[in-house]
């Protein structure tokens, strides 16, 4: 195998897929990339037997072929070319190296045979439609902060997608939650996707996703079956295993009866409770929420090394509430709002608190409260 490729394209492509690479590997291979030339294309493929990415790029294919190569150290060269640099892969298989070469640059890495490389099986899915990659993004990228890391809770480790009746009609949803904080964000469902069985997208899978997903105008293409799930431009193809598991009946959890309303400028609040944590050392302090007439006082007391207190103009008109929150749950669902607007939804002190952004209804968050 010999190809030329512009450095900039080769390191798109092998950053996707020395991402998906596990660093501590027991199986050798696994810390591989396959490179695969043909035509006038090369892919690169990566897996950890959960995930799969393969990123194609445009190359001069003097000598079609095929290899693997350490995928963290071949993107450590590339990252470390000159802009702009021509670089040629040769693989020579009689010796079992692959020379990358750039400029007065010359690197001679170690390969494996390509029949080692694990290709992830084809699923037969059952479901498959396109999607705005600007909606995709919204859809996860508003609901992974409250994806859990409880290992125990398997289930809850990823973003449950699937489709759902709402007041506006059928949607695309997401839903995570830890089982202290819980996001739902809704979209239009996409033609094509009535059918689609609803899937946890493992939180590495969320995060490996994300890369795709910066065009606004892209269209994503899904494909949904029992056991895996495929998201795909025309240059990356990302599959990944979905979480085996059942996820909860969150619908349960999402208040209906709150009907105390604190209407608050977002960026505003978030800040003043930012600062008023800063007294605490403990990443879990309360941040207590003391409400009257059109005024949020929002107080910590840390025994140990102090107290703060900070005064919001608001817009509330119901009764006296004291409440408690954990101020890092309080403030990722705060930076989740697009809107000037954050609309708390509060019953008691003892119950669940709704957030949505404004008047939208297609994100809605839940938190727990905590004892002040």
């Amino acid at each position: 195998m010999k190809i030329s490729i512009e450095r900039s394209a080769l390191l798109k492509a092998v950053s996707q897929a020395q991402s998906v690479v596990e660093r501590r590997n027991t199986i050798p291979i696994l810390a591989n990339v396959l490179i695969e030339a043909e035509g006038e294309t090369v892919s690169f493929r990566a897996t950890d037997l959960d995930i799969e990415v393969v990123d194609k790029a445009v190359a001069q294919v003097e000598r079609a072929g095929a290899t693997t190569v350490s995928a963290v150290t071949l993107h450590e060269i590339v990252r470390k070319l000159p802009d702009g640099a021509l670089v040629t892969l040769t693989d020579d298989s009689a010796t079992g190296r692959l020379t990358v070469a750039a400029g007065r640059s010359n690197f001679s890495l170690a390969t494996l045979p390509r029949e080692d490389f694990p290709i992830m099986a084809n699923a037969e899915y059952t479901s498959n439609f396109s999607a705005k990659a600007a909606e995709l993004r919204r859809l996860f990228d508003k609901s992974k902060f409250a994806i859990s890391t409880e290992e125990t809770r398997y289930y809850l480790n990823g973003v449950y997608m699937h489709i759902a009746d709402s007041e506006e009609g059928r949607v695309l949803r997401c839903v995570a939650t830890d089982g202290h904080r819980l996001a739902r964000i809704d979209s239009e469902m996409p033609a094509d996707a009535a059918d689609m069985p609803g899937v946890i997208v493992p939180r590495k899978t969320v995060g490996e996703l994300r890369k795709l997903l910066d065009d606004d105008d892209m269209q994503i293409a899904v494909s949904v079956s029992e056991t895996k799930v495929r998201f795909a431009t025309p240059a990356i193809t990302l599959t990944s295993k979905v979480i085996d598991g059942t996820f909860p009946d969150y619908t349960r959890v999402i208040p209906q009866g709150n009907t105390r309303k604190l209407e608050v400028d977002a960026a505003e609040f978030a800040k003043a409770v930012d600062r008023v944590a800063t007294v605490s050392s403990e990443r879990s302090r309360a941040v207590k929420l003391a409400l009257d007439e059109d005024r949020l006082i929002l107080s910590v007391n840390a025994p140990d090394s102090g107290a703060a207190e900070e005064e919001l103009a608001v817009a509330y008109g119901d009764e006296r509430l004291e409440i408690g929150f954990n101020a890092k749950y309080l403030l990722e669902i705060a930076n989740q709002v697009d809107r000037e607007n954050a609309v708390f939804m509060f019953n008691s002190s003892g119950d669940p608190t709704l957030m949505r952004e404004g008047d939208d209804t297609s994100a809605v968050y839940v938190v727990m409260p905590m004892r002040v």
